[in-house]
């Protein structure tokens, strides 16, 4: 199988990518899985398809290490496929966010670990919660996140509000400050992200200074997200 992410100059970013790869390769076992980058580290996965077509792999299964299905999953992976060649049976899987409306369980298990190891206590201990998102300027992929912020707010009894780190409001420190405001006095914010970089640095600071008891790491390797994966290159090979 090959993952797909988006990329990023910051190398932390790559390094989740490798992480998350040996997970999955441990959840896989007996399934080569190789890494790839859509933007600023290669391989890219038009190159990575195209050296298993020469190596005599005919099928291939093609994974978005992405949350939403927004511009990159709708135009920058079918491209990459497509340039690829014909000579290779490519199926490319859902993203990691929600599908036809459903927000799978082990996504939402794997933010809520990383939010019990950011506060330090039991999530539900919280008076609400921020899912801090990337951001996108598609409709669609934005109600996906709202999604998951309100299955992650369901399982843990509290509200949870939605930020962007960039292409659409609010931002993290607003949300964090509105919810104060509201009367919550335990905010901690959940990161939405796959890997470390410049936006969730960001968020960390800016949720900080508006309050914020806590913010989680990204999902990078978590079991959790390496059996999603897992998940839907099963789907994706039926």
């Amino acid at each position: 199988m090959v993952l797909v992410a988006h990329g990023s100059r910051d190398p932390r970013a790559a390094e989740a990518t490798r992480a998350l790869a040996r997970a999955v390769a441990v959840a896989c076992p007996g399934r080569p899985v190789l890494p790839s980058w859509l933007d600023h580290t290669d391989p890219g996965p038009t190159e990575v398809l195209r050296g298993l077509a020469a190596d005599g792999h005919s099928r291939v299964v093609l994974v978005p290490l992405l949350l939403t299905a927004a511009y990159h999953r709708k135009v920058d992976i079918p491209a990459a496929v497509a340039a690829a060649g014909a000579d290779l049976d490519v199926r490319v899987t859902d993203v990691l966010g929600p599908t036809g409306g459903t927000v799978d369980g082990r996504l939402l298990a794997g933010l809520r670990r990383r939010l019990a190891e950011a506060a330090g206590d039991d999530p539900g201990d919280l008076d609400a919660v921020v899912l801090a998102a990337a951001g996108t300027r598609d409709p669609a992929a934005r109600a996906s996140v709202g999604r998951v912020a309100a299955a992650l707010g369901a399982g843990l009894g509290v509200p949870c509000r939605v930020s962007y780190a960039s292409a659409a409001p609010p931002e993290v420190g607003d949300a964090v400050a509105r919810l104060r405001a509201a009367g919550a006095g335990r905010v901690a914010v959940a990161a939405y992200f796959l890997a470390p970089g410049r936006f969730h640095d960001g968020v960390r600071a800016a949720a900080r200074s508006a309050g914020a008891v806590a913010v989680a790491d990204p999902l990078t390797d978590l079991p959790e997200l390496a059996d999603l994966v897992r998940r839907r290159v099963d789907a994706a090979a039926r």
